[in-house]
């Protein structure tokens, strides 16, 4: 594993902690993802706050993650990341959603009445509520994470590049010019 994936993994895995702090049954939360060294340049408070020296920046690849607290009104997480665009100092984003998730088998044989998939999801015994913590960044380096409710801990939280591949490849969007 190169240097940048191996970073991003472990900032991904740092954001997915940071909000499972918060428990369960959350919404989306979306982060900047912001080069260190020039977050500080402009901000020289904020080291003492992320509790490194100012003139280091954590090197010249780190990255801070800055969370959006205030997210556009959106029906599905497709609507709120078409609607997004970032500006050029931002290096990456990441995406963090729960979901609910059944064996492809299972998913197949829902209804294709909306209404009536999610009552049949919501009370099928082989369903698996997950949070996906996603990331990507401008140079094309993506990384996901999943953890299982069922499995809460952090040590059993699963990252890779092709976990969720399609909810990164539209996070990735959001970074195009």
């Amino acid at each position: 594993m190169t240097e940048a994936p191996a970073a991003l993994a472990g900032l991904l895995r740092e954001i997915e902690n940071h909000v499972a702090g918060g428990g369960w049954d959350q919404g989306a939360r979306l982060f900047a993802l912001v080069p260190t060294a020039e977050l500080l340049a402009r901000e020289p408070g904020l080291a003492a706050v992320l509790g490194i020296d100012p003139g280091e920046g954590d090197g010249p690849e780190a990255l801070t993650p800055v969370e959006q607290e205030e997210l556009p009104d959106h029906a599905t997480i497709e609507e709120l990341l078409l609607g997004l665009a970032w500006p050029a100092d931002v290096a990456g984003a990441a995406l963090v959603v729960e979901r609910v998730v059944l064996p492809p088998e299972v998913e197949a044989e829902l209804p294709t009445d909306e209404e009536a998939a999610l009552a049949v999801l919501a009370e099928h015994p082989l369903r698996q509520d997950v949070r996906l913590a996603v990331a990507a960044l401008r140079d094309g380096t993506r990384w996901a994470a999943m953890r299982f409710r069922l499995h809460d801990d952090p040590v059993q939280v699963l990252v890779g590049r092709d976990l969720v591949p399609g909810l990164t490849e539209a996070l990735a969007s959001t970074l195009e010019d």
